[in-house]
C-alpha cells in the first residue's frame, strides 16, 4: 500500500508538470482531500456495479464543433445501443474554457453534470479495472462523424424553453429580422477564436482548413437577391466581410453573442459553411448544410440526405496540376490532417472558388424548393465520384450525401 500511495504521488505530480497545472497537489490543500474522497466515491461506485452501472467523462466542451456533435452523438448512440441495457448512470464535468455557455445550459438539462465528476474519473483512472466506467471507452473513434446514421434516424436532444423561444425572436428584430425572415447562415473558419482562448499555442499544423471570408461574398449576393437575409456566423473572426447589400449581416462583428449563435443556426434555412465551428450546430440541429471546402477529402460528410458538399481541391507543385482524386486516395493524401504533410508532398491545398460556393448554395436552395434537376450524365458523375472514394479505407457508413453536381460538371478531370 505504501508504495502504491508513493508512485501515486510521482504520477500526480508528474501529470501536473506536464500539463502546466496551475495549481499542483502540494500548492492546492484542497487537492488531496477532493481525492481521497473520490477514491471512496470510486469504490462505492463499483460495489454498485450490479445494480447501477455509473461512468463518468469530460465533455469537449472548448470547441463548438466537439461540443455540440460529440455530445448529441453521445445521446443518439445511448438511446440507440443502450436503451435496453440495464440502468447506466452517466456524470459529466465541463473542461475550460466552455467555448459557448448557451450550449452549456442546454446540455445541462439533458445531462447529468458536476464538477466532483472529474475527480472521479481521475480517482478511477489510478485504479485497475475502471474502464468500464470512463466515458471515454463508450463511443470508440470518429465522434465527429454520423457514420452510423443515428442523426437521421434520432429526435434532437436539444430544444430551446418557452422564454428562449420569445429572447430569440426579440433579438432577432433588433437586427432587423422577424420570426417569418428567411435567412441563410454561413461561416468561413480562420485561426482567430483558437489564436485567442489558447494564447500561446500554435495550432498552424491545421492552417490547410482555413479560408477567406470574402469568398463568400459572391454567394451572399446571389442569395441575398434571391430573397434571403445572409448571417456572417463567427464566436471570433478575423476579417470583417466587405459589403454595402443591408440584407448581408457580419453578424459575427456587429451583433454575436452565445445565446444568437446557436438560436439563429438552429432557425436558419439552411447554413453554408466547412467542417468548423458553428456548422456543427447546425448538423445537431438537423439543418441543412451546403459544406464547402471539404478537407482532409476522405473525410467528407456522407450520412445526411439533406447534405452536399464540394472539396478543397490540391495542387501538385511538382507536377504543376491539380492530383485526381483516386491518386490523392492512393498517396494517402485524402486524409492528410496536418498542414506539414501536405508541405512535404509538395501539395498546395486550394479553397473553392466564390463561383463554386455560389453554385452549391443555389444547388440546396433549388433543392430545398424541390425544383433541382439532374440529368442522366450528371448521375454518372455522381457514381464515379463514390466508386473512387470508397476505395479509402476511412470508414463512411451508409452514403447517401451528394457531391455538388455543378462542381462536379466542371471537374470531371478530378475523376477521370
Amino acid at each position: 500500500m505504501k508504495s502504491f500511495i508513493k508512485k501515486f504521488i510521482y504520477r500526480w505530480q508528474t501529470r501536473d508538470i506536464v500539463n502546466g497545472w496551475k495549481f499542483n497537489l502540494f500548492a492546492n490543500c484542497l487537492t488531496l482531500p477532493l481525492l481521497l474522497l473520490a477514491f471512496l466515491g470510486v469504490i462505492f461506485v463499483r460495489i454498485l456495479r450490479p445494480f447501477v452501472l455509473i461512468r463518468f467523462g469530460g465533455l469537449s466542451s472548448r470547441r463548438i464543433g466537439p461540443f455540440s456533435t460529440v455530445t448529441e452523438i453521445y445521446l443518439c448512440y445511448r438511446e440507440k445501443k443502450e436503451g435496453g441495457r440495464r440502468r447506466i448512470l452517466d456524470i459529466f464535468y465541463f473542461l475550460t474554457p466552455v467555448c459557448n455557455q448557451q450550449l452549456k445550459k442546454m446540455w445541462k438539462r439533458k445531462l447529468h453534470t458536476s464538477f466532483f465528476a472529474k475527480w472521479l474519473e481521475k480517482a478511477n483512472s489510478y485504479l485497475p479495472g475502471g474502464e468500464i466506467h470512463a466515458l471515454l471507452n463508450i463511443y470508440g473513434k470518429n465522434v465527429e462523424r454520423d457514420v452510423d446514421g443515428f442523426l437521421a434516424s434520432t429526435p434532437l436532444h436539444l430544444s430551446f424553453t418557452p422564454q428562449e423561444e420569445v429572447l430569440g425572436f426579440e433579438a432577432m428584430r433588433d437586427i432587423n429580422l422577424s420570426a417569418d425572415t428567411p435567412f441563410i447562415c454561413f461561416f468561413a473558419r480562420d485561426p482567430a477564436y483558437l489564436d485567442f482562448i489558447f494564447p500561446g499555442a500554435n495550432f498552424s499544423y491545421q492552417d490547410y482548413r482555413d479560408s477567406h471570408i470574402q469568398n463568400y461574398a459572391l454567394v451572399a449576393e446571389e442569395m441575398a437577391n434571391r430573397g434571403y437575409y445572409m448571417l456572417r456566423m463567427g464566436a471570433l473572426v478575423k476579417d470583417e466581410l466587405r459589403t454595402d447589400n443591408p440584407r448581408i449581416i457580419d453578424y459575427a462583428v456587429k451583433h454575436r453573442n452565445d445565446f444568437l449563435d446557436i438560436f439563429l443556426t438552429a432557425k436558419c434555412r439552411f447554413f453554408i459553411g466547412d467542417s468548423a465551428g458553428l456548422t456543427s450546430v447546425a448538423q445537431v440541429f438537423r439543418r441543412p448544410i451546403a459544406w464547402i471546402n471539404c478537407v482532409p477529402i476522405e473525410r467528407v460528410p456522407t450520412w445526411n440526405l439533406n447534405n452536399i458538399f464540394i472539396i478543397k481541391k490540391l495542387w501538385s507543385r511538382g507536377e504543376r496540376r491539380f492530383m485526381r482524386l483516386a491518386e490523392i486516395i492512393k498517396s494517402g493524401a485524402g486524409g492528410f490532417e496536418y498542414t506539414n504533410l501536405y508541405d512535404q508532398m509538395e501539395i498546395e491545398v486550394i479553397e473553392n472558388t466564390p463561383e463554386e460556393i455560389r453554385d452549391l448554395a443555389i444547388e440546396m436552395d433549388s433543392r430545398l424548393k424541390g425544383s433541382w434537376q439532374s440529368n442522366e450524365e450528371d448521375e454518372l458523375l455522381q457514381a464515379r465520384f463514390w466508386d473512387i472514394l470508397k476505395l479509402s479505407k476511412f470508414p463512411h457508413g451508409k452514403i447517401v450525401s451528394r457531391i455538388g453536381t455543378e462542381f462536379l460538371r466542371q471537374n470531371k478531370e478530378l475523376i477521370s
